[in-house]
């Protein structure tokens, strides 16, 4: 099963909580691959006088104790990231629970850990089933598909290990979903990994676009090589994509793709969180997800040496907005504020988003992509923003019949039924997802 937020954090998409929302990385960028898409591994560059990147008890305690005390609500969901966090050892999560149990109260406390899976065994299972673990586990798809990006340090393919590592935790009984990256050529196979993800039993699936941009100046100087936000005003950035980065038009195809086999077969076993989401919008609720949300900018990251950020996407000195040892988690939300982290994201969409038939579902997007220019003209287009479109707009006619059957008592997946015969679903009138009143 899911976290009640739905989602498991990985660089792309964070739960939106009523309180504060932190994804921990206590072992900072340090991970046993060498991912070729992945924009967090160069972070060392931010920390070179480090070598040691692990968490210390004294940052780890301080972490716990606040993000506990802070939270405004009955249940406290810590999450677990990296870099590979279980490079860290099984006892250092044996110490985590150790510390949290002094301090969690009345408030219930659940945990979270992504990983690339490859260090998994039966102890490290055992624990997280014992403990309740939900895990998220980095799997592109079938073997060809996941190891071209996805290497180790001897630049070898990862699937092996990371296939074991679902297979440990189908075996234990270990509650997981998988993150799946969507580069640019894997967009072009979406049945193919769909098919495989079914076949291994996996429930729950998140697609997460890949999408970086070639470092300028302002990155170079810190040793980076991959660019971080940019402010609408610098202009259109979409010729420096990396090689790597998904087509936006084939990434709205590859979901819809997927979306047609879902919607036909497999609502209600298989939940591919891009579509929940999606139908979560439909019905008028707020988007449980930072990239489609209106605002943003409650979600902060937490370094292995208690240095917090505003996103995870916002890991950059000028977006540091303090440090767990000496400043306070709801003042450190204030300053991310303040840097304009999430707050200018319904307000800075371009004219064509706000004229969108379908902006209730997309919100524009995470605002780190917004380095295109609309056809307009208007700076700050979300590079995704053809992908989205496409996609949103082609699954309406299918969310207009969930959303009717939902809100007559019936469960979504009787859309399979419908989408039978001649049909419910064509005969409807066409309505926009953002309808007045919703």
């Amino acid at each position: 099963m899911m976290s009640e937020t739905g989602n498991i954090p990985c660089g792309t998409a964070f739960p939106l909580p009523q309180g504060i929302h932190i994804v921990a990385k206590p072992a900072g960028p340090a991970c046993n691959l060498n991912c070729a898409y992945c924009f967090y591994l160069e972070k060392s560059a931010l920390y070179a006088d480090r070598r040691d990147y692990r968490m210390s008890d004294e940052v780890l305690g301080t972490f716990i104790r606040s993000y506990i005390e802070t939270q405004p609500t009955p249940e406290v969901e810590f999450v677990w990231q990296g870099g590979e966090p279980t490079l860290l050892g099984c006892d250092f999560f044996k110490r985590i629970i150790e510390l949290q149990q002094p301090y969690s109260g009345t408030k219930i406390i659940s945990n979270v850990l992504q990983t690339n899976g490859t260090l998994l065994d039966a102890e490290w299972c055992r624990f997280l089933k014992h403990n309740d673990f939900l895990v998220g586990l980095s799997l592109d798809g079938p073997e060809d598909i996941h190891d071209r990006y996805r290497l180790n340090r001897r630049g070898r393919g990862s699937f092996a290990k990371a296939f074991n590592g679902l297979q440990l935790l189908k075996h234990h009984g270990v509650q997981f979903n998988v993150m799946a990256s969507v580069a640019r050529e894997t967009a072009l196979e979406p049945l193919k990994v769909y098919d495989f993800f079914k076949e291994q039993g996996v429930e729950f699936i998140q697609f997460a676009p890949v999408v970086e941009r070639v470092a300028g100046p302002d990155e170079g100087r810190f040793g980076l090589q991959l660019a971080g936000p940019k402010k609408t005003k610098h202009g259109d950035f979409s010729s420096q994509v990396t090689p790597w980065s998904v087509v936006p038009e084939e990434y709205g195809d590859f979901l819809i793709a997927i979306y047609e086999e879902w919607v036909r077969h497999d609502v209600g076993k298989t939940f591919v969180m891009n579509f929940e989401w999606a139908l979560n919008a439909w019905v008028g609720n707020p988007s449980p997800v930072c990239v489609h949300a209106r605002q943003c900018g409650q979600s902060l990251v937490i370094e292995h040496n208690g240095d917090v950020y505003g996103c995870d996407h916002y890991v950059y000195p000028q977006f540091q907005v303090g440090n767990i040892l000496n400043d306070s988690l709801a003042g450190m939300v204030d300053v991310a504020r303040g840097l304009g982290i999430g707050v200018g994201k319904e307000a800075n969409l371009t004219g064509l988003c706000k004229e969108c038939e379908v902006l209730r579902a997309c919100q524009g997007g995470c605002p780190k992509h917004r380095f295109g220019v609309s056809p307009g003209g208007s700076l700050g287009q979300n590079y995704l923003c053809s992908g989205y479109r496409k996609f949103f707009v082609h699954i309406r006619k299918y969310l207009r019949v969930m959303g009717t059957l939902l809100e007559n008592g019936y469960p979504a997946e009787v859309v399979m039924e419908a989408v039978k015969g001649p049909m419910l679903i064509e005969t409807m009138p066409t309505e926009h997802i953002n309808r007045e009143g919703e």
